[in-house]
């Protein structure tokens, strides 16, 4: 991965990654509209800022899927009631 993304890719993610990827047989995990079905990518399903890198919240995911999820813990909030003007 090129050091360009956020953070550079380290030898610890790149070891993460892909045993997840063996762990779910490079298949996306996610299959959203849309999917290739051929995991190239992992998904934190919580967000990373919540579980960091913990294999048991990471998922193989295709490119499409994973773009549509976007990071989970940064879900727009819940709208609050305002009083009229």
């Amino acid at each position: 991965m090129s050091r360009s993304w956020s953070g550079g890719s380290t030898r610890a993610w790149r070891r993460i990654r892909a045993r997840v990827l063996a762990r779910d047989g490079h298949r996306c995990q996610v299959q959203l509209d849309g999917c290739t079905l051929t995991a190239t990518e992992v998904h934190h399903t919580r967000g990373r800022a919540i579980t960091g890198d913990d294999e048991r919240y990471l998922v193989a995911s295709c490119k499409p899927c994973n773009l549509k999820i976007g990071d989970p813990s940064k879900r727009d909030p819940s709208p609050t009631p305002h009083s009229s003007w």
